[in-house]
């Protein structure tokens, strides 16, 4: 569960979302660490070396969700992606998309994934990400959105990455003999 979990989407809060992140001082260096809302614990972002991943939204869980219901919640979740996307290509220009499969093909091998593909695995990030950047930002930055979902009854959650650095395909892991 996110600190976002309840609430409903809205583009404007999540572009709002994006662009505080932005203005987030990052950590240049020292360990990844998950933040969690006071009260209740729930995810509220994770900062690493030169990175932010956060929330903007979650849906409900899909326990018990089969047929046309499963199809529109896929499709809202969806739609949600789409309308941010729209957003942030209309104020930064179209994005391009960096593929998850590498970190999934990497998933329990024991080859080591940089950050911020690291703590993306380990969160269950797996969706494509959809990048912006350089960012017209104080110092550059990159910014990506992307659906995710862990297991197939937990909710669908839309997060947002933060980088100083340009985000780019991982490497194909290497290739045994």
């Amino acid at each position: 569960m996110t600190a976002r979990a309840g609430e409903p989407f809205d583009t404007a809060r999540a572009v709002s979302s994006v662009d505080a992140a932005l203005a987030t001082p990052l950590p240049a260096s020292g360990p990844t660490t998950d933040e969690g809302e006071p009260v209740t614990g729930e995810w509220v972002s994770t900062r690493g070396e030169g990175f932010l991943l956060l929330p903007l939204w979650e849906s409900d869980a899909l326990t018990g969700v089969y047929g046309s219901e499963w199809d529109e919640a896929e499709a809202t979740a969806e739609a949600h992606l789409s309308a941010l996307m729209t957003e942030l290509d209309r104020r930064w220009g179209p994005h391009r998309t960096v593929s998850m499969r590498v970190p999934l093909l990497r998933r329990g091998t024991g080859d080591p994934l940089p950050e911020p593909f690291h703590t993306l695995s380990a969160k269950d990030c797996y969706g494509d990400l959809s990048i912006w950047g350089p960012l017209p930002t104080p110092a550059p930055r990159w910014a990506a959105v992307s659906l995710n979902q862990s297991d197939g009854d937990a909710p669908v959650i839309l997060t947002a990455l933060i980088s100083t650095r340009p985000l780019t395909d991982p490497a194909d892991p290497p290739r045994s003999r």
